[in-house]
C-alpha cells in the first residue's frame, strides 16, 4: 500500500509522532494530512484532465488543417482540369422506376 514502506516502519513513525506531538494533536494532525493529500489529489487529477483537453483540441486544430489543405489542393486540380462532359441515360424499369446512369466522356486527368 504505501510502496517500500511496511508495518515496522511504519508503526515506529506512529510512535515518534505519538511523542512529538501528544495525544490530542495527532488527530488534528492526521485530518491536516489527509485533506493536503486529497487537495493534492484533485489538482493533479484537474492538471492531467486539462492536459488531456488541450491535447484533443490540438489534434482537431491538426486535422482540421490537414482537410482543408486536401481541399485547397483538390481545388487547385480541379481548376487545372479541363472540363469534362457528362451525359446521362434514363432507363425506365418494369415497375415504373427511373435510373438514371451518368456517362463521364470528358479526358481523365
Amino acid at each position: 500500500m504505501f510502496g517500500s514502506i511496511g508495518m515496522p516502519e511504519l508503526v515506529i513513525i506512529l510512535v515518534i509522532a505519538l511523542i512529538i506531538f501528544g495525544p490530542r494533536k495527532l488527530p488534528e494532525l492526521g485530518r491536516s494530512l489527509g485533506k493536503s493529500i486529497g487537495e493534492f489529489k484533485r489538482a493533479t487529477n484537474e492538471l492531467q484532465n486539462t492536459l488531456d483537453e488541450e491535447i484533443r483540441t490540438e489534434e482537431k486544430r491538426e486535422q482540421r488543417a490537414a482537410i482543408q489543405a486536401e481541399q485547397n489542393s483538390a481545388i487547385a486540380a480541379a481548376s487545372q482540369a479541363p472540363p469534362a462532359t457528362v451525359t446521362a441515360t434514363v432507363v425506365a424499369p418494369a415497375e415504373g422506376e427511373t435510373v438514371s446512369r451518368a456517362t463521364n466522356t470528358g479526358k481523365s486527368a
